[in-house]
């Protein structure tokens, strides 16, 4: 069974940066996606980016897009979340979740099957 396991949220600044990171446990050789998805109060879970733990592939939000960045290390089997840049509608709680979505689910909640704790991450001054 995936176990993951999110860690990095803290309280920044506008404009600031932080880095979340997702240890994902018996991810290898089962063709997962990895995505980070956030919730902010009284909100639905949104999508903000996920990548193919086996070829790399990313795909991101486009409110993310160039600001926040994923990666994978596979030696920690774990991503991260690269966040700069931040404005306070990115406070939310954040979700790393694993599943194996097609091109149709990469960006719902209903194309994966496990989710971390999640973290919160509050931009504020």
């Amino acid at each position: 069974q995936v176990q993951l396991a999110e860690s990095g949220g803290g309280l920044v600044q506008p404009g600031g940066s932080l880095r979340l990171f997702c240890a994902a446990s018996n991810i290898a050789g089962g063709s997962y996606a990895l995505g980070w998805f956030r919730q902010a109060a009284g909100k639905e879970r949104e999508w903000v980016g996920t990548i193919r733990w086996n070829n790399g592939q990313i795909w991101y939000t486009d409110s993310v897009k160039g600001r926040f960045s994923i990666s994978r290390d596979r030696a920690k089997s774990a991503i991260d979340l690269q966040m700069n840049n931040l404005k306070p509608e990115d406070t939310a709680v954040y979700y790393c979740a694993a599943g194996r979505p097609n091109q149709s689910t990469v960006a719902t909640t209903g194309g994966y099957y496990y989710w971390g704790q999640g973290t919160q991450v509050t931009v504020a001054s």
